[in-house]
């Protein structure tokens, strides 16, 4: 079984994120790391994917941003644009999909399913939507609301970026913005959906776990 090293990185700007992503992806391709998942941690800021319509999706103003301290970040990712910050675990797997993992659609589901296992372990009825992607907690109240989202990059069958999954986040950020150029589904987290603050620690290990599981790890904690 091919290893995991996992590093757990606290909170980190995005920009010095993005920077080590780069880094990493360099060593994967050239075998001087295996498989790795980045966990962490972002201050407020919101990242646009390559998709054309995402500043179009950014509802605040310029000042209103910067009097939140809430940064704007063009990266390099699949999908529209979406918000991260506290509370929220952010995962950057840096895998090499070769030989035997070379689809991204089932790259996409297989980060889907990592977050479905996290919140079947508490309780909640989680799935996919089809046509988008991402896992959404069903509330029979409002309908289907995210509570994990996903963008990826993969180059050369090297992964970068990830999923971002909210544990304990602040939802309002999100009405800054129309998370993933999706208007008519709401946003939820593990706090909102359970009743209770969580242990962010906890949950990384669950989101380990369930990583590790589906894509056939062993993780080793660095």
């Amino acid at each position: 079984m091919r290893t995991l090293d996992v590093r757990r990185l606290g909170v980190v700007p995005y920009a010095d994120g993005l920077a080590l992503q780069q880094q990493l992806v360099d060593d994967r391709r050239n075998g001087r790391i295996g498989d790795t998942l980045l966990l962490l941690q972002h201050p407020h800021v919101l990242t646009i994917g390559v998709r054309k319509d995402g500043h179009q999706h950014v509802l605040a103003t310029p000042e209103r941003l910067e009097a939140l301290g809430v940064e704007v970040h063009e990266t390099g990712r699949g999908g529209d644009v979406t918000y991260h910050g506290p509370g929220q675990i952010v995962g950057y797997p840096i895998l090499d999909l070769n030989p035997d993992r070379r689809d991204v659609h089932r790259y996409v589901r297989d980060l889907e399913d990592v977050m479905i296992r996290v919140c079947d372990g508490h309780g909640l009825t989680a799935d996919r939507i089809a046509g988008r992607s991402g896992t959404w907690v069903m509330s029979p109240e409002t309908g289907p609301e995210k509570i994990g989202a996903i963008g990826v990059r993969v180059s050369r069958w090297i992964t970068s970026h990830g999923f971002a999954f909210n544990v304990n986040t602040d939802l309002t950020y999100f009405g800054l913005i129309v998370p993933c150029g999706i208007s008519d589904r709401g946003v939820t987290s593990l706090q909102k959906a359970t009743g209770r603050t969580h242990d962010l620690a906890a949950v990384e290990d669950q989101l380990v776990a369930a990583f590790a599981d589906v894509f056939g790890r062993q993780p080793i904690h660095g």
